[in-house]
């Protein structure tokens, strides 16, 4: 059997495979009224076709935990009883399908009241805005609202509405919760000194800096079933200490493998291993697997199990990535929206078992 064809288990879980689908914003709810952040037809359809692809574990998209922590006005959310029925109905076709579903729940800080990517990804306008708030009144960059700076007492209200969207998670059906701690969004904000300039216990030192990130864990896990897994995505660096031309600190990868012997602590099962995105105008080297060498060195030298993702498009070098102990798993996301039966096509070309439904198999 190939590494990629493997099941893995986590707790009480087993996933059939090590293809899994990424989460990756669709930006389609209703922005407002009613079906604000409710998942739709579009959603259905979407998440469905990946799970008849073959997917292994499908991460629903980023997930607001409150109508300010939307990146867009057209995300998801679940922080009512209408998005969680409505997410029931994907999640019940998922594991019917013998698909495991997941969530990644998040906030988008400083980042948030932002355009769909088809219009360009700038601050929406006034319209349809609302008051960002990040650890610090630093904008994400000049052509972004500058954010209002969190109190104490507004951090710990965030903290607890994660720990309520991974309840109504668990009502929707999900098995699998990933907090959002990267690509600049809140949690992230809080690890980098490039977004959290803060001198009160929620910023400057490491320990600081993290604790914004280990509450929410805390708070989710305690939140969510023993049995089932929490997992963590990071952005593993900000590209700025492996720019020699850039003198700026930024959060690195040392930093996020101190970081994942705390998640580890806290009863994180595996870390999703992801780059960058605090900042505008950082430049980041780009090329196949280019990130997988981060997931390496979390697993490594934290001994967690991570997942790796970034530009990971072919069967065999995703399969060269598990046999090599580089990662747990792989994560595929603009692969997978190229190709739903990504995971079938690898199966094939590697020999291993496919798992097609009856009412395709017949005729393949």
């Amino acid at each position: 059997m190939t590494a990629l064809f493997t099941p893995y288990t986590l707790r009480s879980l087993t996933i059939p495979n090590r293809v899994w689908m990424a989460p990756m914003d669709q930006y389609s709810a209703e922005v407002s009224g009613p079906g604000a952040g409710v998942a739709n037809d579009w959603h259905f359809a979407h998440y469905t076709a990946r799970a008849t692809g073959g997917a292994g574990l499908i991460l629903v998209e980023a997930t607001a935990v409150s109508p300010e922590g939307r990146i867009s006005p057209a995300d998801l959310g679940l922080w009512n009883d209408t998005q969680t029925e409505a997410l029931r109905r994907i999640t019940s076709f998922l594991t019917e399908r013998g698909t495991v579903p997941g969530i990644q729940l998040g906030h988008a800080g400083r980042k948030a009241a932002t355009e769909r990517p088809w219009r360009g990804n700038g601050p929406v306008g006034p319209e349809e805005a609302w008051q960002t708030v990040a650890p610090s009144a630093v904008p994400y960059n000049e052509d972004h609202h500058v954010p209002a700076e969190l109190t104490v007492e507004q951090i710990q209200e965030i903290v607890g509405q994660f720990a309520d969207a991974a309840r109504r998670a668990l009502a929707a059906g999900f098995r699998v919760v990933e907090l959002h701690g990267a690509h600049g969004y809140l949690i992230h904000q809080f690890l980098s000194p490039l977004s959290n300039r803060r001198t009160d216990r929620y910023g400057g030192s490491f320990e600081n800096r993290t604790r914004f990130a280990l509450e929410v864990v805390e708070a989710v896990r305690a939140a969510w079933p023993q049995e089932l897994p929490l997992f963590f995505r990071v952005s593993a660096t900000d590209w700025v200490t492996e720019n020699p031309e850039d003198g700026r600190d930024g959060w690195t990868a040392g930093d996020t493998v101190r970081l994942a012997h705390e998640l580890r602590a806290r009863g994180v099962d595996l870390v999703d291993v992801s780059t960058g995105g605090i900042t505008s105008g950082i430049r980041i080297p780009t090329g196949p697997g280019y990130q997988v060498a981060f997931a390496r060195r979390v697993r490594r030298e934290s001994g967690l199990p991570t997942a790796a993702v970034g530009l990971i498009t072919d069967p065999r070098q995703a399969e060269k990535i598990l046999a090599d102990g580089d990662a747990d798993a792989v994560l595929l996301g603009r692969e997978l929206l190229r190709d739903p039966h990504w995971p079938h096509r690898a199966a094939a070309g590697l020999g291993a078992a496919k798992r097609f439904p009856d009412q395709y198999a017949w005729a393949v």
